[in-house]
This record gives structure tokens, C-alpha cells and sequence, in this order.
């Protein structure tokens, strides 16, 4: 039944939005390219800001920037309870979500999708977001420069997120 109903749900949406729209009175081609043309030039004025997060991250995940940042790091992670081996993930995954699940996987495939730090990252992957593309994305799609209140307040259900999902997967194990 849920597989008739998963293949059929996409179809049936794009078919109301066709009557919808046929009842409404509206063209539905010209406001469908009118979308595409003003997505198109979101794409556009958020590329550059996208590129630069990308390379940023690519660079930090390439070197050996984020070891030696997790080394240094450690004394106050151990003292804090945060296992080392989940800085890196602590460190990319408000920066870029495709570096964040690469380094789950990283996670998964050295201690286990069943160990401690396996669920942990998997965890803290599914219940964190990817801030600074998501704030690049949406405020620079409508023309906001200034996010910086947004960008605290990001900030600290983030680090709030880090020490809550520590403590519950803590419970679990």
C-alpha cells in the first residue's frame, strides 16, 4: 500500500496543482517559465558566495588544516566531554552538509554505524544544519546583507545541539 501510494503522491500533487490553476484562471506555461526564469537568476546571484563555501571547504578537508585544528582543540574537547573523533564533524557541518556526511561516513566505516561514535554522528548529522550555505542561500536570494542577529542565534542552537545530542546518545550507550 505505501508503495502505491509513494509512487503515486508526486503525479497526484503536480495534477492538483494543474486544476488549481486551471480553475483559478491562470497560465499555468508563463507562470511555470516566469518560476524558472526567477530561479534561474537566484542561482546566478548566489553562485559566487556557494563557490567560495565550497572551496573553503574543500581546502580545510584536503590538507591537514582539520587535523591539526582537531589536535589543538582536544585538551578542551576532552574537558568539555566531546570525543575527538567527532570535531571534524562539529567543525564542517554548519560550513557544508556534503562534507559533513563525508566525514560521517568516514565515522561510520573506523568505529561502526552501531558504536558510540557512529550513532552519535549520525545523530548529530540528521538533527544539525548546514548554516552558513543555508544562510548564504536564503538571505542572498532575497537580497539581505544583514544577518548577523540570525547568525548568532544559529550559532548557539548549534552549539546548544552539539552538547544536548552528546548527552542523549550518552544515555543510549
Amino acid at each position: 500500500m505505501i508503495e502505491i501510494i509513494s509512487s503515486g503522491i508526486v503525479p497526484f500533487i503536480v495534477l492538483l496543482i494543474l486544476i488549481h490553476g486551471y480553475v483559478k484562471g491562470v497560465n499555468i506555461y508563463d507562470a511555470f517559465i516566469e518560476g524558472a526564469v526567477g530561479g534561474l537568476k537566484t542561482v546566478i546571484k548566489i553562485m559566487p558566495a556557494l563557490i567560495a563555501i565550497f572551496i573553503a571547504v574543500g581546502i580545510l578537508r584536503d590538507s591537514n588544516a582539520l587535523d591539526m585544528f582537531t589536535d589543538l582543540l582536544s585538551p578542551v574537547t576532552n574537558f568539555l566531554g566531546i570525543p575527538k573523533e567527532i570535531l571534524p564533524l562539529i567543525l564542517i557541518r554548519p560550513i557544508s552538509g556534503s562534507g559533513a556526511l563525508a566525514v560521517v561516513k568516514d565515522t561510520i566505516s573506523h568505529h561502526g554505524p552501531d558504536s558510540f561514535l557512529g550513532v552519535l554522528a549520525s545523530v548529530m548529522m540528521g538533527s544539525s544544519e548546514t548554516i552558513l550555505y543555508t544562510i548564504t542561500l536564503y538571505f542572498g536570494s532575497i537580497g539581505i546583507e544583514d544577518y548577523r542577529h540570525t547568525l548568532k542565534a544559529a550559532l548557539i542552537s548549534y552549539l546548544i545541539s552539539i552538547f544536548v545530542t552528546i548527552f542523549i546518545c550518552g544515555l543510549l550507550y
